[in-house]
């Protein structure tokens, strides 16, 4: 089944370190267009940015850098549907982090709200070091910020696990879910309008069992 995503659908990923986004964004936006649903990928600045510089980022650098991230999206999403491989919301993540510095959160929050369709990586997959990531040991408090600042917002979001062809698998069945009557994707022209009604209620839990549960839970309510 391919779910019908109106232009100005923005699919957004968003996840601690080394938890697969980019290989799931890449998966997805090439299933939408193998199934017909043209869909631009939109990479994350953020690596961008330090790769192009050779360096982290300054604290006083960090909201340009979220802005320029929401601003490649909503071009992307003026004109037709977007896979987001990261938003905003993980450059607020580690501005908190590294700079104990919240003041991004807002505008990043604000973006996110527009976003029909949100996924959060799972911890389920191996760390993979490389000279931008700052190690295994900051995945889980990366990963308990987001679902806080989410769940805070009140903001819908899906928790994706799984490895291979099981993650894409697991996050198409999420997308298709979010798309169908009772959480139908919002438009950028819907921005105002009510959330999906459904989230994962624990901010800080990442046992796939338990998520794995809640998700199989849910489907069979909407079958």
């Amino acid at each position: 089944m391919t779910p019908t995503l109106p232009t100005g659908c923005v699919i957004a990923l968003v996840g601690a370190e080394s938890t697969g986004k980019t290989e799931l964004a890449r998966a997805i936006a090439q299933r939408l267009q193998d199934r017909g649903t043209p869909a631009t990928l939109v990479g994350e600045y953020l690596r961008e940015w330090c790769e192009r510089e050779g360096r982290t980022p300054r604290p006083d650098e960090q909201q340009a850098i979220a802005d320029e991230q929401t601003r490649r999206i909503d071009a992307a999403a003026a004109t037709g549907v977007v896979v987001a491989d990261t938003t905003a919301l993980m450059t607020a993540v580690y501005s908190e982090q590294l700079f104990a510095d919240t003041t991004l959160y807002e505008s990043a929050l604000a973006a996110q709200r527009r976003y029909a369709i949100t996924l959060l990586t799972a911890l389920d997959l191996p760390w993979v070091a490389d000279d931008m990531r700052d190690g295994p040991h900051a995945r889980q408090p990366t990963d308990t910020l987001v679902r806080a600042a989410l769940t805070g917002a009140k903001l819908s979001y899906a928790v994706v696990h799984g490895t291979g062809g099981e993650r894409l698998a697991n996050a198409w069945n999420a997308i298709n879910s979010i798309a169908g009557n009772e959480g139908r994707p919002r438009t950028r022209a819907q921005s105002d309008a009510k959330p999906a009604s459904w989230s994962w209620p624990c901010e800080k839990c990442s046992d796939p069992e338990c998520e794995h549960k809640l998700f199989s839970d849910l489907i069979a309510r909407r079958e």
